[in-house]
C-alpha cells in the first residue's frame, strides 16, 4: 500500500512541476529532476524521507499485512 501512495505522489509531484514550468517558469523543471533522484536513490539504497512520512502518517506497510 505505502508504495502505491510514493508513485501517486511522485507522479503527482512530476506533473504538477510540468505543468508550472510550462505556464509559470522554466525553472520548476528542478523540482521534476528532485523528484527523479529521490526516486533513484531510494531504489539504490532503500531509504525513501516521503515513506517515513508516510508511515508517520498511519499508512501501512503491505509487508506487515496478516494474510501474507
Amino acid at each position: 500500500m505505502i508504495n502505491r501512495y510514493i508513485r501517486a505522489i511522485a507522479g503527482t509531484f512530476i506533473l504538477i512541476s510540468l505543468l508550472l514550468a510550462v505556464y509559470v517558469n522554466i525553472n520548476w523543471l528542478w523540482f521534476t529532476g528532485f523528484v527523479g533522484i529521490n526516486l533513484l536513490q531510494s531504489s539504490f539504497t532503500k531509504w525513501c524521507l516521503m515513506e517515513k512520512i508516510l508511515m508517520k502518517l498511519g499508512v501501512k506497510d503491505e509487508t506487515e499485512n496478516c494474510c501474507s
